[in-house]
């Protein structure tokens, strides 16, 4: 159970606002300014995550499983196959390009980065019309890393990274649909020898399911950072999703993924609606129950990095959610075995961030409330410099002190709910 001084913070009330208005800049990093969200809660000093006893590999079903979200209810009361047989008939037939979309959930509808933009210009034009992802998981200055791509779909967030890790680096794509990857394999030889230049191909797919990963092939510690698209939420069993990626991950390693939430838990009407389902909707966590599951996994202090309200278009589906709110999160996921902490300590450490992440001269935002300028001396709670430090950003940042004094609780100030 959550330890009595804890409390899990409310990332629908933190990110909320941080939709409706600009940052601004403060010592401690980007915090938004609120205009009066009904929803959101006082903020407490300092940030709690959520602390929870569980068996990381236990994936079965459970009635709690179920209340959470953590399973999907499959549309015709079958099992987790049923839910996977609608996910792939829906993006394998039903749509045809990302215009037959009838929310905003599969959408990406912020300005992509400059370089990102410029490597999808040179994408296959069939890769981008078959695209259903709801954000950008693509970090920048990933090069020489192993990359997975859970549910890849037609690659283009595979063919973008292809571009990023360079010819040194690897990327892989899982997807279980056969018409997405009919797509993604059709021009991965062409574009790695073509367009980027390379000797050999960096990048491939495999056939399989993110919650076995073991049988497509991905070994243990074999990757360095995962992205996803819109895809968490599709899977009848998440926490084997997470289960999986914690396996494969190597020490320090990332999941670095957008997907779906909802500000409450939703009835089984919508969670076994076969459209809200393929739209993203039906099978999207309450965003606390998905820090619960993220902890309980081993992912333990879940940053957002940036995300935003889903629109939904149609009037029918809009009624049938009445007052959810739905929001498509960035999510970033550390793999540090018993170095993060369940609330922010002090430390006395301090970052100085080098500059030399490709697109971010002058400044790195680690997350919604962490923008750390260059050369600029920043004070980090224990768990941020150990992001900072001990992951594949290493190399960008020079990391002072350690934790051979407490100094106690660390002050988080940011962004509302959030920390340090």
């Amino acid at each position: 159970p959550p330890h009595p001084s804890t409390s899990p913070r409310n990332a629908m009330a933190a990110v909320a606002p941080t939709l409706r208005a600009p940052f601004l800049a403060t010592p401690r990093g980007a915090r938004a300014l609120s205009r009066g969200s009904a929803r959101a809660p006082a903020r407490s000093r300092h940030r709690g995550h959520v602390a929870v006893a569980a068996d990381a590999t236990a994936s079965g079903s459970s009635a709690l499983d179920t209340l959470m979200g953590a399973k999907i209810i499959a549309p015709d009361g079958g099992g987790d196959d049923a839910v996977r047989s609608s996910v792939q008939t829906y993006y394998g037939e039903t749509l045809q390009t990302s215009d037959d979309l009838k929310t905003s959930a599969c959408c990406t509808p912020y300005d992509l980065p400059k370089r990102i933009r410029g490597i999808l210009s040179n994408v296959p034009d069939e890769v981008k019309a078959k695209y259903y992802g709801c954000g950008s998981p693509t970090p920048q200055g990933i090069d020489g890393l192993r990359v997975l791509d859970l549910g890849s779909g037609s690659g283009r967030d595979c063919y973008v990274a292809a571009a990023l890790v360079g010819e040194s680096g690897r990327v892989t794509g899982v997807d279980m649909t056969d018409a997405q990857l009919d797509v993604a394999r059709a021009h991965a030889k062409s574009y790695c020898a073509e367009t980027l230049g390379y000797d050999s191909p960096n990048m491939e797919f495999k056939k399989g399911t993110i919650e076995d990963l073991a049988a497509a092939g991905v070994g243990d510690e074999s990757v360095d950072l995962i992205i996803s698209n819109c895809v968490v939420n599709l899977s009848p069993d998440k926490p084997a999703v997470l289960s999986e990626a914690w396996r494969v991950l190597a020490s320090g390693g990332e999941f670095y993924f957008s997907d779906v939430y909802c500000d409450r838990r939703l009835p089984d009407e919508i969670r076994s609606h076969p459209v809200l389902l393929g739209e993203c909707l039906g099978g999207a966590m309450y965003v606390e129950d998905f820090k619960r599951l993220c902890v309980a996994t081993g992912f333990a202090d879940p940053r957002v990095l940036e995300g935003h309200e889903i629109e939904v278009r149609d009037e029918e589906l809009k009624a049938l959610l009445g007052e959810a709110r739905f929001y498509s999160l960035t999510y970033r996921l550390f793999k540090l075995p018993g170095r993060l902490e369940s609330i922010c300590e002090d430390y006395g450490q301090y970052v100085v961030y080098k500059g030399t992440i490709d697109g971010h001269p002058n400044a790195y935002s680690l997350d919604d409330h962490h923008r750390i300028e260059k050369n600029k001396p920043f004070l980090v709670c224990g768990n941020t410099a150990s992001m900072l430090g001990e992951t594949w950003l290493g190399k960008h940042f020079d990391v002072h002190g350690d934790r051979s004094v407490h100094y106690g609780a660390f002050d988080c100030g940011g962004a509302p709910g959030g920390g340090a």
